[in-house]
């Protein structure tokens, strides 16, 4: 069995969108992201917002009363130009591809050839691009050296917009969380906190807590000191969902980069609407845009490449509560 993967692949054009991106940006794993996901939308990219008309009853009689058309706020999203790369010494990139493969019953292992190693391929370049894209989208900083530098994340943005004179945006003060009921009381505060505008999101379902792990944690800890027979499964069983006030709340799972990174908090909680807050990936209208996989004899190594736009922004800032820790 040859322990060599050598032929090349290119994906562009429609495969790029069909066979790579699509899958990859859309689907449980994009919805759980609690924002909002644009995807090859038309350029130059926008985030849209209607806020209907307040009374649209007339008293009826002769003529026309219309009032006001529904109010639309709109904002560019940047979409800036960025590249993935990876590269294996051709022995592990044969054992990760093997591994991946090894999976599937429908797979014969003595030919490491066509469909099925496209696809093993594939996913591990996918799965190694989602996570740079999610992990950016969060904490990334274009003024940072190296490292989820490529644009600017939603936290840098709403940070710095936070601490303008004057913000719409809410900003509340983050405690420790050492107590055993320290996010419930950080929830209870931020709820309080916000403005009527943004609670009116909550029985249409529309609203969510974006939060890091440790304020996760300490929530679920508090809940699972509650003494009732639900209460006492659900420490046994885990939970895969938890909610304050009816409102998910979501670990975005970025605390393991907080870690270090200069002019970032270690700790963050946001209230807002799951669609003021917008991810965009863009594959199609901008030249130059593939992903190719191929065998470097030279280096006998396996190199992988992907080339595509993407950058993120938030609509509006009213549609903000959000608290956070002192910055590194």
């Amino acid at each position: 069995m040859s322990k060599l993967i050598e032929n090349p692949k290119t994906y562009a054009g429609k495969e790029l969108d069909t066979i790579f991106f699509r899958p990859l940006l859309s689907g449980p794993d994009a919805t759980n992201l609690g924002i909002r996901v644009l995807y090859n939308m038309p350029v130059p990219t926008t985030l849209q917002f209607w806020k209907r008309a307040a009374d649209v009853l007339k008293r009826y009689g002769k003529g026309w009363a219309g009032g006001d058309p529904a109010q639309k706020y709109q904002k560019k999203i940047e979409l800036f130009k960025v590249k993935a790369e990876l590269g294996f010494s051709a022995e592990d990139y044969f054992q990760m591809v093997y591994e991946e493969m090894a999976g599937s019953p429908e797979v014969n292992l003595d030919d490491l050839t066509g469909s099925a190693l496209e696809a093993a391929e594939t996913a591990l370049f996918k799965e190694a691009i989602a996570e740079s894209i999610r992990a950016t989208m969060w904490v990334g900083d274009s003024s940072r050296a190296d490292g989820l530098n490529t644009f600017d994340g939603l936290l840098k943005r709403i940070i710095a917009d936070a601490d303008t004179a004057g913000a719409e945006l809410k900003k509340v003060t983050m405690p420790a969380m050492a107590a055993a009921d320290a996010a419930e009381g950080l929830f209870k505060n931020m709820w309080e906190a916000s403005p009527e505008v943004l609670r009116r999101f909550k029985n249409q379902g529309e609203l969510v807590w974006l939060v890091t792990s440790d304020i996760f944690n300490n929530y679920e800890e508090s809940l699972d000191s509650i003494t009732v027979e639900s209460a006492y499964l659900a420490k046994q069983n885990g939970r895969k969902e938890i909610y304050y006030k009816g409102i998910p709340v979501v670990d975005v799972q970025v605390s393991g980069y907080l870690d270090g990174l200069a002019g970032m908090p270690k700790s963050f909680a946001l209230l807002t609407e799951k669609h003021n807050l917008a991810l965009a990936v863009n594959t199609n209208d901008f030249p130059g845009m593939e992903v190719r996989m191929w065998y470097n004899p030279d280096e006998m190594e396996n190199r992988q490449r992907a080339v595509f736009m993407a950058g993120c922004d938030y609509l509006l800032p009213e549609l903000i509560v959000a608290s956070f820790s002192a910055l590194q």
